[in-house]
């Protein structure tokens, strides 16, 4: 018997995927054009999910475009109130602690993929790993916070185009407006065709957050109402602040929601032309984000304290606010299409996959496609429309599920693939692994279920909260 067959972890990435190493012009057939362990034989009689040839393929920097844009949209804008909960200080720290572990998580995300190249989603992973009940599990935990981080997109939207026309319609309105454009442009067939738009939402979001930066660092003072800015300006900030227990795990549910898109870099790395450069795309992805982070959290606060906006853009006035969500706005619509196609995504993939309906235009292929984003996004406007506030939609997605997608996956993740390994020479580095393994775990458990009751409370508690499909403006929270 073979060592291989011995131990079904030894020389993975040499395994999995033979027609990944296959030269291109060697095909098994005139007409298919990649051999996928996910997509199956991709042919000009579908959509091209792995294009080498293509203006539309996804290379490293277009993977590093697509994973930005998955964190940077929705999480940017509410790093400011997280410092405003916590305190300066110890907001940069728990957004650099936050962003280690998901650098973490994703690296494993990546390393993972290579051994199994058959893994499509978190789904694939937990199947793997627990069986019908862990793909289960996962595929629906990625589900549900692809469509409530969408919800939260649409929201963000309706924000935007209540403060471009100073509330010139009905928010509801809005946010229908918000929800068609994301069904119309998710249904897009492939990310390599979505890459170029995650670079201008990456863009716009960047540009519009250091507006606001900029502007409120040049004024000295936020936008808050005459009574409080008489005299001259002083900002309350405070390097350490005493939140209540409630307080600080939003805070901190914030910050795992500001990197939750970490999950999405399976699907993501699925569709690119060579996953060997994963590392680098997300190297370039979590630097630029997290500096970000730091730079518009720290500045923000320190010249607005307790008078910061959530979403952060409306806090430097109404002149900058309007130049920002003008700026931004492709960035959030980007951000809601392409939620909208991961989330949709993975369910045709889960549909269709092992038939050749899942890379061949036929009417069944198109039927579950328009389906499956139809129904995210028809969910996703529901509860944009039943929990139509920002800040607190934002904290619940981040305690339910972030935790369940970017902690609990990638530390069982590094214990499928190693634990069998501990005779290795390299023993410290195998303890080290099984302890940020275990780390990873405890802590997810623990943020999911004090996080989740915190943001419950929240929401039920805060005045308006249940105000459902309102024709209010939602552009004026602070």
């Amino acid at each position: 018997m073979s060592k291989t067959s011995i131990d079904p972890h030894y020389s993975l990435p040499d395994q999995i995927e033979p027609a990944a190493s296959r030269s291109e012009g060697e095909v098994l057939d005139a007409d298919v054009k990649t051999d996928d362990a996910v997509f199956g034989n991709i042919t000009d009689a579908g959509p091209n999910y792995r294009n080498v040839s293509s203006i539309a393929q996804v290379g490293w920097l277009g993977t590093a475009a697509l994973m930005m844009k998955t964190q940077i949209g929705l999480g940017v804008l509410s790093i400011p109130s997280v410092f405003d909960a916590v305190g300066l200080v110890p907001g940069v720290i728990l957004l650099l602690a936050v962003g280690t572990i998901t650098t973490w998580s994703a690296h494993m995300i990546g390393v993972f993929k290579l051994r199994h190249r058959q893994v499509y989603g978190i789904d694939d992973a937990g199947g793997l790993i627990f069986g019908p009940v862990g793909r289960e599990i996962f595929g629906i935990s990625f589900t549900l916070l692809m469509t409530f981080a969408a919800a939260a997109a649409m929201i963000g939207i309706s924000v935007a185009l209540n403060a471009l026309s100073t509330h010139g319609a009905c928010t509801a309105v809005f946010v229908v407006v918000a929800a068609v454009f994301g069904f119309t442009f998710a249904s897009i067939q492939t990310l390599g065709k979505i890459s170029a738009l995650a670079w201008i939402g990456v863009t716009s979001i960047v540009v519009a957050v250091f507006t606001v930066t900029i502007a409120v660092g040049v004024r000295g003072a936020p936008h808050a109402p005459s009574k409080d800015l008489q005299g001259p300006w002083k900002s309350n900030y405070e390097l350490f602040k005493h939140p209540s227990f409630s307080d600080a795990l939003g805070a901190i549910t914030t910050l795992v929601f500001a990197y939750a898109g970490t999950p999405t870099f399976f699907s993501i790395a699925s569709e690119m032309r060579d996953p060997k450069h994963y590392t680098k795309a997300l190297v370039v992805c979590q630097t630029v984000i997290t500096l970000a982070y730091i730079v518009v959290g720290v500045v923000v606060y320190y010249f607005c304290g307790s008078h910061v906006a959530s979403p952060a853009l409306g806090s430097a006035g109404p002149v900058i606010k309007k130049v920002a969500y003008g700026i931004a706005l492709p960035g959030l619509l980007v951000t809601d299409l392409l939620l909208i196609h991961l989330a949709a995504k993975s369910i045709f993939v889960r549909l269709l996959r092992n038939s050749k309906h899942l890379a061949s235009n036929t009417p069944k292929h198109w039927v579950v496609w328009l389906g499956s984003t139809l129904t995210i996004t028809a969910v996703g406007y529901i509860i944009a429309s039943a929990i139509p506030i920002f800040g607190q939609l934002i904290a619940l997605i981040g305690a339910l599920l972030g935790p369940i997608l970017c902690f609990h996956p990638p530390g069982f993740m590094w214990i499928y693939d190693n634990w069998k390994r501990s005779h290795s020479r390299e023993q410290a580095r195998w303890y080290w692994g099984v302890a940020c393994s275990i780390f990873v775990i405890v802590s997810g458990t623990f943020l999911m279920i004090a996080g989740t009751y915190s943001a419950i409370y929240t929401i039920v508690h805060t005045p308006g909260s249940s105000k459902v499909w309102s024709c209010a403006d939602n552009s004026n929270s602070t």
